[in-house]
């Protein structure tokens, strides 16, 4: 269920987005408010479920994890049982930066980052040996046009 916000609220929510780091003072002259009002709704919204977390965005590359691959799992077993056992094993493994369930032919799609293809194969085998998986197509990321984590409001 959508969250009604106000114009005060959606120009809050953009400037956290853009840099949630920001002070109350910066962010209250930036909307045209006060540092109080300000504050107060951002609390609403957290209450409301609209702000879920604040979080650092890290540079993968930076970090050594200059592969991303896109995953495409399909299956032959639509049982709860291995559903259960497939989505414990996505959430547990760090390298699945995304997962979603499909509707088409592919199932499941995952975004996965890893430093190289050695290191993709490794997340692969250790996949297919937890998971019984009929068919995975895995497509490497070439180069990354746009990626955000804001939301349009």
């Amino acid at each position: 269920m959508a969250v009604r916000l106000d114009e005060m609220d959606r120009k809050i929510l953009a400037e956290l987005q853009r840099d949630a780091s920001q002070s109350l003072d910066e962010i209250a002259r930036k909307v045209a408010s006060s540092k109080t009002p300000v504050w107060n709704r951002i609390r609403r919204m957290r209450e409301a479920g609209v702000i879920r977390a604040q979080t650092v965005i890290a540079d993968p590359e930076a970090l050594g994890l200059e592969a991303c691959f896109f995953v495409l799992v399909r299956t032959s077993e639509h049982e709860p049982d291995w559903q259960r056992r497939f989505l414990e094993v996505v959430r547990r493994r760090p390298e699945v930066l995304e997962a979603h369930r499909l509707a088409g032919e592919v199932d499941y799609i995952l975004k996965v980052r890893v430093a190289n293809a050695r290191a993709y194969d490794a997340f692969y085998q250790a996949l297919i040996a937890e998971v019984k998986i009929f068919n995975v197509t895995s497509l490497l990321s070439m180069e990354e046009i746009k990626a955000t984590t804001a939301l349009p409001l």
